[in-house]
């Protein structure tokens, strides 16, 4: 972020602008969501959410709580990455992870997520911050795959799922073509990623402790529980008679698929809530149940930490080392 020979009073202009910025765009895609959801009616939401007693004491309780834990871990977990290069505070934990989900909601797959945690440290830590955040991700992603694997070739065996398995044949060729060129092109020693070259790149991740990492990889998986708990707890709500093993076959199933297809993060409520729809049609449950499911997940664990994510993202402040950027 150089604003060059810019006036301070301009600088700062500037930079209160690109704040905002942010904060009204994510409200204003939070509301268009909302309000302009072809799939699902938000008044028609709203009376099957309270003919089916979402609003009750206990269940707004137990949903919150669910949602206070998913994030506490996700904190916790980014604390405990980031102590390799820095100590800092919970509270400096939860404001870079609830700031940088705000600033990131309607970005590609989240990727700004990366710049938005980094510009949180002194220019001379970014880099090794985005790659603790990437490890990060590859830690939840890494669960999901594993867990959704499982459940995966699970539902397989007990359901129809009428596979084409010519098109998964030439998807997972295509997928396996591409890693190849990949890894050949992580061999060329002048390879780079943003200033770090492959060894460097070998040396972090080799470098991270282990203990570290087994504390993350272990928060991940804590994580997974939790946010694939709410999603069956309501199922519960609503009526759905499913066991526990089988809700957890079907819902892990779809993260799984949820996960590996690229999409913008704005329509990624839209293509989990097609997946959802289709593998719990598949096992009785209704479309209306399951996209109302989907929205309440959205609402709590994406919407509600947003909201205050920009209270930290109109609040932010640059490291004074790097103030004068």
């Amino acid at each position: 972020m150089n604003f060059g020979g810019l006036p301070y009073k301009t600088k700062q202009f500037f930079f209160v602008l690109i704040k905002l910025s942010i904060v009204v765009g994510a409200f204003y895609f939070i509301y268009n969501k909302l309000a302009n959801n072809q799939d699902l009616d938000f008044h028609d939401f709203f009376q099957h959410l309270n003919k089916n007693g979402v609003f009750s004491l206990k269940n707004i309780s137990i949903l919150l709580l669910l949602t206070i834990f998913n994030w506490f871990f996700e904190i916790l977990k980014w604390k405990t990455l980031v102590s390799y290069i820095t100590t800092i505070s919970f509270k400096n934990a939860l404001e870079q992870s609830l700031g940088a989900l705000t600033a990131s909601l309607f970005t590609p797959n989240r990727i700004g997520e990366y710049g938005a945690k980094a510009i949180y440290f002194k220019s001379t830590m970014r880099k090794k911050v985005m790659l603790l955040n990437l490890i990060s991700n590859m830690m939840q992603m890494t669960i999901t795959v594993i867990l959704g694997s499982i459940g995966l070739y699970l539902m397989h065996s007990t359901y129809d799922l009428n596979v084409d398995y010519f098109r998964v044949s030439r998807f997972l060729l295509i997928i396996v073509v591409i890693i190849g060129f990949a890894l050949f092109g992580l061999q060329q020693k002048r390879f780079k990623i943003k200033g770090f070259s492959l060894d460097k790149l070998k040396s972090f991740f080799k470098d991270l402790p282990f203990g570290i990492q087994l504390s993350a990889f272990g928060i991940s998986a804590l994580r997974y529980f939790i946010f694939s708990f709410q999603f069956y707890f309501l199922l519960h709500i609503f009526g759905v008679e499913l066991t526990y093993l089988n809700a957890m076959i079907v819902i892990t199933s779809m993260y799984l698929l949820a996960s590996i297809i690229p999409s913008i993060f704005i329509f990624d409520v839209v293509i989990k809530g097609s997946i959802a729809v289709y593998l719990f049609y598949i096992v009785g449950v209704d479309e209306f149940t399951i996209l109302s499911i989907i929205m309440i997940m959205w609402l709590l664990n994406f919407v509600l930490p947003s909201i205050f994510g920009s209270y930290y993202v109109l609040n932010f402040n640059l490291p004074k080392t790097d103030s004068n950027l």
